[in-house]
């Protein structure tokens, strides 16, 4: 956070026609300076400048309710064994008319403030900047790197980006430690490790101007965490370099703040905050967004948009479909020599149209019908509808949806045998709702909410070039992934 007086995919997912995208938040996702979401017995949290913060059960709805004492500037949080470690500017920014300000820690057992266990510890100092000085401290970041070393850094546009090294048992200032400087031209730093990399995440441009503010978020890496570090085009952060990773879109603008969770292996999200959501009168919101890798940089996957496609197998390509006789259009077979008729006969192009629905759903069986992978052709049975379904909750990052035959109310659905089926109706069940992920690498995996009489979670898997089924969730293997294509 500045606040200066200013005036203030891969995969790119096509729909013939959309609704909704899943991006800002839903319920009262109000925030700005949003840290790292943290996990804490089955809710997530995160904090904003000003103190407080927001509460989720599902990470889609968003509410008020998270405690931070002190108020102050533009937290940050870590897990740290049993405990969260919170970090915060208590000024700074050029808040109270100067630079002049100090970044502190504390603990907690627990961040939900109704637990009995519920207490911040005394804040520890860690870093300070002076009115004159070429630093303002704010901005905390904090990252635990692979070797358990617990890493600071903090800064704004007043002067440098600086990190300094903490005590991961005490949160204190390593003792004899430094600042050292890492970049310029950039704010609301922090660091995350992929590989044999960290990488420095900035927030470039402006802020605190609704929309018309112009931050973006930017990128450099390093094989040390005290750099120098290196953007895509060999730029140097210490002199204005930044490989950009999010800016403004979808009626948004103003990204600032990174922050990465980890679902899982292939599975990572991005928190970040708007600064202006045009469709909620211009507040500054919490977004969610897939972080994926492309060479090796990071970048912001896009929203999902609701919409007709057809569902892809990552393994083959082939399009996932219902298992239901083939029916054949009128055109038949061609000869040889032409467009039918002798070789060398001139005749006009014909347009032929696609099969429609009502061509071959009297073909098709009632009840059940199961589900398989086949060669795209265009056809009904391959036509999926993907909406979201706002009453069933969420995760993070998306709402819970469901998949049907365009044009029918037939859904894709998970079994007690752990396979995978279509039902005549959409009922709203939770075998019936589908959750949807963008992987790092720019797929998708697509998982039932719940497989009925199984607590295991299971993903919908390509067990061959024809067959679909569920099975546990393998970053590694082609069979978990899935694309999304303009029908």
């Amino acid at each position: 956070m500045k606040s200066r007086n200013i005036v203030m995919g891969l995969s790119a997912l096509l729909a013939l026609s959309f609704a909704q995208k899943a991006d800002a938040q839903v319920g009262e996702p109000y925030i700005h300076d949003p840290s790292t979401i943290m996990e804490c017995d089955g809710k997530y949290y995160t904090f904003g400048t000003g103190g407080g913060g927001l509460i989720s059960e599902d990470g889609w709805t968003w509410n008020g309710g998270a405690v931070r004492p002190g108020g102050g500037a533009a937290p940050d949080a870590i897990k740290i064994g049993d405990r969260y470690l919170v970090a915060y500017s208590t000024t700074g920014g050029g808040l109270g008319g100067g630079h002049r300000g100090t970044v502190v820690t504390m603990w907690n057992k627990t961040l939900d403030p109704n637990s009995p266990d519920f207490e911040y510890t005394e804040p520890i100092q860690v870093a300070a900047s002076l009115n004159d000085e070429d630093c303002d401290a704010i901005d905390a970041g904090l990252l635990m790197g692979p070797d358990g070393r617990l890493w600071c850094t903090y800064g704004t546009y007043f002067g440098f980006i600086r990190v300094i090294e903490l005590d991961p048992a005490t949160g204190a200032r390593m003792e004899g430690c430094r600042d050292i400087d890492i970049a310029i031209d950039c704010e609301a730093t922090t660091m995350i490790y992929r590989d044999g990399y960290y990488y420095l995440l900035g927030t470039h441009g402006t802020c605190c101007d609704g929309v018309n503010s112009t931050y973006n978020i930017v990128v450099g890496r390093s094989k040390q965490p005290t750099g120098p570090f290196i953007d895509n085009v060999g730029r140097d952060m210490l002199k204005g370099g930044g490989k950009m990773v999010l800016a403004a879109g979808y009626r948004m603008t103003g990204a600032g703040h990174f922050g990465l969770y980890e679902v899982c292996e292939g599975v990572q999200k991005m928190s970040c905050h708007f600064e202006a959501d045009f469709d909620r009168g211009g507040r500054s919101v919490l977004a969610i967004r897939p972080l994926l890798w492309k060479n090796g940089w990071p970048v912001a996957g896009e929203p999902f948009f609701e919409g007709t496609y057809m569902i892809e197998s990552e393994r083959r390509g082939y399009a996932l479909e219902l298992a239901v006789d083939f029916v054949r259009m009128q055109g038949g077979m061609r000869g040889f020599g032409g467009f039918g008729g002798a070789r060398g006969a001139t005749q006009a192009p014909v347009i032929i149209e696609e099969q429609k629905l009502s061509d071959v759903i009297g073909t098709w069986p009632e009840g059940n019908i199961d589900i398989r992978i086949g060669d795209y052709m265009f056809r009904p049975h391959q036509k999926w509808t993907i909406t979201a379904v706002p009453e069933a909750g969420g995760y993070l990052g998306g709402p819970y949806y469901k998949i049907v035959i365009a044009g029918t109310d037939r859904a894709l659905a998970a079994t007690a045998a752990k396979e995978v089926t279509t039902v005549p109706e959409f009922t709203g069940a939770d075998e019936q709702l589908w959750r949807i992920d963008q992987l790092t690498d720019g797929t998708f995996r697509i998982m039932p909410k719940k497989v009925p009489g199984c607590n295991e979670e299971l993903v919908l898997y390509s067990a061959g070039d024809s067959f679909a089924t569920l099975d546990k969730f393998d970053m590694n293997s082609d069979n978990s992934k899935w694309n999304f294509r303009q029908r």
